[in-house]
């Protein structure tokens, strides 16, 4: 009995744990690469209420939300999904950021 109590409370408190986790988009920016496996994050695009707001630029990807696409040397691998993303994003001309 002990034991059955112990480890549901072990894996009740290790899912909690997972639950809680969250990617810090406000770090995201730079040079970004699409790629079909392993990537840094997976990404949906979601036009009514994305967690970031992603503008590509050609050059100074230098905050917040400024993507630039290359295809070598990338600062993060994107793959793009349909469900289960670890975060959202919008597509805008201009004021990307956080939402």
């Amino acid at each position: 009995m002990l034991k059955t109590l112990c480890l549901s409370l072990l894996v009740l408190g290790s899912s909690c744990a997972l639950a809680d986790t969250k990617v810090d988009v406000s770090k995201i920016y730079g040079k970004i690469q699409f790629v079909t496996s392993y990537p840094d994050y997976k990404v949906k695009i979601d036009d009514s209420w994305p967690d970031l707001k992603v503008q590509k630029v050609s050059q100074w990807p230098d905050s917040t939300g400024k993507w630039q696409i290359v295809d070598q040397y990338p600062d993060y691998k994107i793959q793009m999904v349909d469900s289960y993303p670890d975060f959202t994003i919008r597509y805008v001309d201009s004021w990307p950021g956080v939402n």
